[in-house]
């Protein structure tokens, strides 16, 4: 027989483009390792979910990939974003939790981001938890109206963050009087702050965050929650108020809070970067969606406190895509309130 190269290539070329894609995935990712990583420094809630979910869905995709986690604190979030969209390796092995607070700051055209929310191939969503504003314990404050009496200093990582940006809205909207400090480097600096005295509190966090990553503070009542936004009551939190419900009867103020409330139910979403190859981000949302229903991180999951209510990565690609289209007069309004 003679030997044809060409051939040979072809065949070649045929039996691979045949080969089902899970043997393909296997092949590729058998002995790789994946970086997740996330915007907090460790100890955090964010950090929390990252090692919960980066402990399971090996297990779900094909060749059983080794999961490292990677953080990278700074600028409420946008170092870890702009480094994820721009130099991130974009081969299926990089992966981020990104900071909820980013949707809302491009919805309003906060600068900072360089690569738009809507590029990156979303995975799924780990949680749709409520933020809320809280105190310590000894703080004067006790209640949400008690703020709009006196001065209550809350904490935040840099100016433009969630953090920073949703007390100015509760001050512009609700008359409350929070003033802001910057420059914290995360959600541990922050609890030692709060427990120092040097602040009150912090401007937003997930509810479910602190009872991941401080269950006895939360069990002994050394946490209070002033006000809770998000689609609905969180069930643990029946007496605090909810913003959206603080402003019923206004339609402007209403249309910015549901907006508002609508961005930070997306509170815990997973991504792969832009350009990364199709076939390996719908692997990823397959082992996503698989371990969220896996009875290992389920159980441990309800140990540490980590509340667990999913989006998948198509019902995420939509969300972000809502709220990147909302109506501009009320971005407008809503950028008014966040401080400009």
């Amino acid at each position: 027989m003679t030997f044809c190269p060409t051939r040979q290539i072809i065949l070649a070329a045929l039996f691979a483009a045949g080969a089902p894609a899970g043997a393909r995935a296997q092949d590729f990712y058998a002995g790789k390792t994946v970086t997740f990583s996330t915007h907090v420094a460790p100890g955090g809630g964010y950090d929390a979910y990252v090692r919960l979910l980066g402990r399971h869905i090996g297990r779900h995709v094909p060749g059983n990939p080794r999961i490292i986690v990677s953080n990278q604190p700074g600028a409420g979030g946008l170092t870890a974003a702009n480094f994820f969209g721009n130099l991130a390796p974009k081969d299926g092995t990089y992966a981020t939790l990104v900071s909820q607070g980013l949707l809302l700051q491009e919805a309003t055209g906060t600068p900072g981001l360089q690569t738009s929310l809507a590029k990156f191939n979303w995975l799924g969503n780990l949680s749709q938890a409520n933020n809320v504003l809280a105190v310590w314990h000894t703080s004067r404050a006790k209640t949400i109206e008690d703020a709009k009496t006196f001065e209550v200093v809350t904490g935040s990582t840099g100016v433009g963050s969630i953090s920073s940006s949703l007390p100015a809205v509760y001050n512009a909207m609700l008359g409350t009087r929070f003033r802001v400090v910057y420059g914290y480097d995360g959600a541990g600096q922050l609890m030692l702050a709060m427990q120092r005295g040097e602040i009150d509190g912090r401007g937003t966090n997930t509810w479910v965050s602190y009872k991941a990553a401080a269950p006895d503070d939360v069990k002994n009542g050394r946490i209070r929650v002033l006000l809770q936004i998000g689609l609905r009551k969180d069930p643990d939190l029946p007496d605090v108020p909810l913003f959206s419900d603080l402003v019923r009867g206004d339609p402007e103020k209403e249309a910015i809070a549901n907006f508002l409330s609508l961005g930070l139910a997306i509170s815990r979403p997973v991504a792969m970067p832009p350009g990364a190859p199709r076939e390996r981000v719908e692997i990823f949302r397959r082992a996503f969606a698989e371990t969220m229903s896996d009875p290992a991180f389920i159980e441990e999951a309800s140990r540490v406190g980590a509340e667990i209510d999913p989006m998948t990565g198509e019902e995420t690609e939509a969300a972000v895509s809502r709220m990147l289209g909302t109506p501009r007069d009320v971005i407008k309004k809503a950028q008014a309130a966040m401080g400009g």
